[in-house]
């Protein structure tokens, strides 16, 4: 121990050199440092749903977002005497039966809804949806909810899920397509036409539209709006713009179908035929199914699934 200590402070062993950091560098602090407290700070604000991150955002909102943007593409177009929806059925094995997996659903005999994201989540809303429809107002005013009633409340539900404690956003969008009756014009209210000394009917509608085909998105916001023609899934951008360049004010139901099945052809990858492809339209009423005849105002459904037969006679067409 003594030749050892003897030689390390021998002048032919010097000691090395003690660096000395001044006191800016001592008190800067490192790139991985900076990185750690920017990504603890990123954590403390996606953590919490209800506090808004410096930039104005609520991060768990556009987690739910992400979870949309990487689902299944699907769509919908409306036509002049109707809508169409239209996604690819995906099952997660190729041992799963096919039959079973449903991505469109309807909600009252004349709306239907479409959805990209979180399965679970999308089944709970069409339970709420149904419920409302069924249950609550039908039971009320005798009648099935007008499709922008329906999909308010729908958004509601979303909405009061991104400003509560203890919850998470619904991560799924939703396509939802339905017919309203409306109302017919009054023809009994006058007003005077400028220019004229005589009256003549107003034809207003006390702000009520007038019914028809209807199509509307919803997202895990809460926030909803109407469309002519959308599509939400993980080639949402690449779909729309292809809608963009084949849609017309003047689309029948059938040139619409066509379309929507070129849209799918256009994004998705693998083979499409009746089993991978489901589609559902409002179009005109069923009456035949509704088993009676001759009662004044029944109209039968007019929301219902193509069968897997009738969409590979389409695909024939195209």
């Amino acid at each position: 121990a003594e030749h050892h200590t003897a030689r390390c402070s021998s002048p032919d062993f010097p000691e090395p050199p003690i660096r000395r950091l001044s006191t800016q560098q001592a008190q800067a602090p490192s790139p991985s440092a900076h990185r750690q407290a920017a990504a603890a700070m990123a954590d403390r604000y996606s953590f919490s749903l209800t506090t808004f991150s410096p930039s104005g955002k609520l991060v768990q909102i556009e987690y739910a977002l992400n979870a949309v943007n990487q689902g299944i593409t699907a769509l919908g177009i409306k036509a002049t005497n109707g809508i169409v929806l239209a996604t690819e059925k995906k099952s997660s094995s190729p041992l799963a039966d096919q039959s079973s997996v449903d991505k469109i659903s309807n909600i009252t005999p004349n709306i239907g809804t479409v959805y990209s994201g979180m399965g679970p989540d999308y089944r709970v809303l069409v339970d709420r949806a149904r419920k409302v429809s069924h249950t609550g107002y039908k039971r009320i005013y005798n009648e099935y909810p007008p499709t922008r009633i329906l999909v308010q409340d729908v958004a509601r539900v979303m909405q009061e899920a991104t400003q509560s404690a203890g919850v998470r956003p619904y991560g799924v969008s939703m396509l939802v397509a339905g017919w309203d009756d409306g109302i017919e014009p009054e023809d009994d209210v006058e007003a005077l036409v400028e220019g004229e000394g005589e009256k003549k009917p107003s034809k207003k509608t006390g702000g009520i539209h007038k019914g028809g085909p209807m199509l509307y998105q919803v997202d895990p916001t809460g926030s909803y709006f109407p469309w002519k023609a959308t599509a939400i899934g993980k080639s949402a951008t690449k779909a729309k713009t292809f809608l963009e360049k084949r849609y017309s004010e003047e689309l029948e139901l059938e040139d619409a179908i066509h379309i929507a099945l070129l849209t799918l052809k256009d994004n998705i990858e693998g083979e499409m035929n009746g089993d991978s492809i489901e589609i559902g339209i409002v179009g005109p009423p069923a009456d035949h199914l509704l088993g009676v005849e001759g009662v004044e105002g029944a109209t039968g459904p007019r929301f219902r699934k193509l069968t897997p037969q009738e969409i590979e006679d389409y695909l024939t067409s195209l």
